[in-house]
């Protein structure tokens, strides 16, 4: 007998608990610059992005810069950036404020990982690896593995520390409610 994942309301609040439930309530960094948060799929900061021999040597197919920018605030990296490694690009220009809206990207980012974990690895970065790389990410189980903002976020800071800004956390709610109040309609 299948069980169907029930959403219930998310709340700021909710999610900050669960991102430092495992550090008592602290806010921490990560102390790498890139971990495996999902079967094949990475979360990074700018660093492993410019490494490209460890991107290879780590099987990566496919990059998502969710800082992807000229400023100190983001990622100078692009497809050419990538040209002679068959590594496939996607750049979403966005900024790590609460009044960003990254769900214009939520359904583009999902596709191509979606894609990338069907062809290989897929690495998913922002400057630090922390806030905007972590809530493509997290919509990304939300909208193509079944899992409530509630579960996304614990599966992921699991393995990585992150801290999504409070906007990007609202965000993440807001697609939570769409989305299981779309499936259970159904």
């Amino acid at each position: 007998m299948a069980t169907e994942t029930v959403a219930g309301p998310c709340t700021l609040r909710e999610l900050k608990a669960i991102l430092t439930a495992p550090t008592g309530g602290v806010v921490v960094y990560p102390t790498t610059s890139y971990d495996e948060v999902y079967l094949n799929l990475f979360i990074g900061d700018e660093e492993i992005a410019h490494r490209k021999a460890t991107l290879r040597r780590i099987g990566i197919t496919h990059v998502i810069n969710a800082g992807q920018g000229e400023t100190e605030f983001h990622v100078n990296t692009n497809a050419a950036f990538y040209v002679g490694t068959a590594i496939r690009f996607l750049g979403i220009e966005a900024t790590d404020m609460m009044s960003c809206d990254m769900t214009i990207h939520f359904q583009t980012a999902a596709t191509f990982i979606e894609e990338g974990l069907r062809e290989g690895k897929v690495l998913v970065h922002c400057r630090e690896g922390i806030s905007r790389s972590a809530t493509v990410v997290l919509a990304f189980l939300i909208l193509r593995k079944n899992m409530t903002v509630q579960e996304a976020v614990r599966n992921v800071r699991r393995y990585r520390e992150i801290n999504p800004n409070d906007g990007f956390l609202q965000q993440l709610c807001d697609l939570n409610a769409i989305v299981f109040k779309s499936r259970c309609s159904k």
